[in-house]
C-alpha cells in the first residue's frame, strides 16, 4: 500500500513551513536515512530524511510552495513490490498550500524552553467568517485539533457549527464563541479593521531597485521583534568597563591554549561573565507569563549570530558551570552551522538570557531588543582606548560600553542595576569568573 508522505514538525513550535526544495524526484528510489526535501522554518532552512524505503511515485507539493501545513501530504512513495507509476494520486489539499490569515489559529507561538524561540507572542486576529460549504449527512466535519478538544471540553456539538477557516474549516474562533447547545451562528458581516490592523504597503518609489521575497526566517524576526518593543516594557542601563585585565587574562590563556589548538576571543569571555552574573543576581535570571515569575537555576545564553537569512540565536547550555575554553569550542561550532543553516531546534530555542555583541564593527553602544519571554539582553560595544581615571589619576584605559534591556515587568531596576555591577565586576577581576 502507498505510504502518505507528510509535512513533518522540524521544532516544537512549528505550524507551516516552506518546502524549499526537493532533493528527489518521481521514479527515484530512497531508503531510510536519504535526504529528501530541504525544508525552511521560521528559524533554519533543515534538511527531511526518509523513513521507509520505496520509490517516489507522486510529488504532491512542488519546490517552492509556501504556508505548507504541518502534517499535509506532500509525497507518496510506492513500497516494494508496487507499481509506482499506478499508484493512486493523493486528493488535492486545498489547505496544506494556503496559509492562513496573519498565521490563521496555528499562529499563536509557544514558549521556548526557557525562552519561549521562543515564545510569547500576541493572539493573532481571527478571520473574517466565511460560510461553510453544505456538509451531507456522514460527512466527515472539517475541523482543526484545537477546535475539536474545545468542543469536547464545552460539550459543543462541532457539527453545528459554521466553520470560517479555509474550505470552511472549524478553527479556534468559531467553537471559542459558541454556546453549548446552540445553534449554527449565522454568518457576521464583514467588520471594518481593526486598529492594529497591518497597514497597507507603502508605494515603491519609481526607482530602480530589486524586491526579494522574505524568508520564512526574517518575517519570524520581523513579528519578534515587533511583540517585544510593543508588548515588553524596556528598561536600558549602562555601565562603562575597563577591559584591560580581561584582555590580559586572554592573552595568557591564549598561550595555554595553543597546543590545544583553542583560541579564546574576547565574546567567549563576556559570555562566561555574564552567565555567572545571572547566577550572581537571581532576579535577573527570569521569564515573565501572565500569572507566573519563573527563575531559572542555571544560566543558558542565547548569543545572536548574524546569518545569510537573518539574526539565530544558539544557546550556550550551563554557560556558568562551563570552562571558557569549552564555550569557545562550542560557540564556534554553534556559530558555523547556523551560518550553514544546519541547527537542530534544541540548539536555538530555549535560553534564558541572551548576549549580541557588535564591538567588531566599532559600534560604542547600543540598546538591544528582548528576545520574549527571556526577561533581558546584554548589549556589548567596541572596546576602545579612553580617557579613564585610575587611581584617583586620569589615565587610558580600554573601556567599552555594556548595556542591559530588562523586562520591567519582571525585573525592577535595581535588580538590573545590581546585574550589571556584578557584570562588570567580573570583566574588570576576570579570574573570579574562572574560580
Amino acid at each position: 500500500m502507498p505510504i502518505e508522505i507528510k509535512m513533518p514538525a522540524l521544532s516544537p513550535t512549528m505550524e507551516e513551513g516552506t518546502l524549499a526544495k526537493w532533493l528527489v524526484k518521481a521514479g527515484d528510489s530512497v531508503k531510510s536515512g536519504d535526504l529528501m526535501a530541504e525544508i525552511e522554518t521560521d528559524k533554519a532552512t533543515m534538511e527531511f530524511e526518509a523513513v521507509d524505503e520505496g520509490v517516489i511515485a507522486e510529488i504532491v507539493v512542488p519546490e517552492g510552495t509556501d504556508g505548507v501545513k504541518v502534517g499535509a501530504v506532500i509525497a507518496i512513495l510506492a513500497v516494494e513490490g508496487e507499481n509506482a507509476s499506478a499508484a493512486p494520486k493523493a486528493a488535492p489539499n486545498a489547505e496544506a498550500n494556503t496559509p492562513s490569515p496573519l498565521g490563521g489559529e496555528g499562529a499563536e507561538a509557544k514558549p521556548m524552553a526557557g525562552e519561549g524561540q521562543s515564545q510569547a507572542s500576541t493572539p493573532a486576529a481571527s478571520p473574517s467568517p466565511r460560510p461553510s460549504p453544505q456538509r451531507g449527512e456522514g460527512e466527515r466535519v472539517k475541523a482543526s485539533p484545537l477546535a475539536r478538544r474545545i468542543a469536547a471540553e464545552k460539550g459543543i456539538e462541532i457539527s453545528a457549527l459554521t466553520g470560517s477557516g479555509p474550505n470552511g474549516r472549524i478553527v479556534k474562533a468559531d467553537v471559542e464563541g459558541a454556546k453549548p447547545g446552540a445553534a449554527p451562528a449565522a454568518a457576521a458581516p464583514a467588520q471594518p479593521a481593526a486598529a492594529f490592523a497591518p497597514a497597507k504597503p507603502a508605494a515603491i518609489p519609481d526607482i530602480p531597485h530589486e524586491a526579494a521575497k522574505l524568508s520564512n526566517v526574517r518575517k519570524t524576526i520581523a513579528r519578534r521583534l515587533t511583540e517585544s518593543k510593543q508588548t515588553v516594557p524596556h528598561i536600558y542601563l549602562t555601565v562603562d568597563i575597563r577591559l584591560d585585565a580581561l584582555l590580559k587574562l586572554r592573552g595568557d590563556l591564549n598561550k595555554s591554549l595553543a597546543a590545544r589548538g583553542v583560541k579564546l576571543s574576547v565574546n567567549d569571555l563576556i559570555i562566561k561573565a555574564l552567565a555567572v552574573s545571572l547566577i550572581q543576581v537571581p532576579k535577573c535570571n527570569v521569564m515573565f507569563t501572565p500569572d507566573q515569575l519563573i527563575s531559572f537555576s542555571r544560566a543558558d545564553i542565547s548569543v545572536a549570530v548574524s546569518t545569510p537569512s537573518g539574526l539565530i540565536t544558539p544557546i550556550i547550555v550551563g554557560a556558568d558551570t562551563k570552562g571558557v575554553a569549552a564555550i569557545s569550542t562550542e560557540m564556534k561550532d554553534l556559530a558555523g552551522r547556523a551560518r550553514d543553516s544546519k541547527l537542530k531546534p534544541e540548539e536555538y530555542q530555549g535560553g534564558t538570557a541572551s548576549l549580541s555583541n557588535m564591538g567588531m564593527f566599532g559600534i560604542k553602544q547600543f540598546e538591544a531588543v528582548i528576545n520574549p519571554p527571556q526577561g533581558m539582553i546584554m548589549a556589548i560595544g567596541a572596546g576602545e582606548k579612553r580617557p579613564y581615571v585610575i587611581d584617583d589619576a586620569l589615565g587610558v584605559a580600554t573601556v567599552m560600553s555594556a548595556t542591559g534591556s530588562f523586562d520591567h515587568r519582571a525585573i525592577d531596576g535595581a535588580d538590573g542595576a545590581e546585574l550589571m555591577q556584578a557584570f562588570k565586576a567580573l570583566i574588570e577581576n576576570p579570574l573570579g569568573m574562572l574560580a
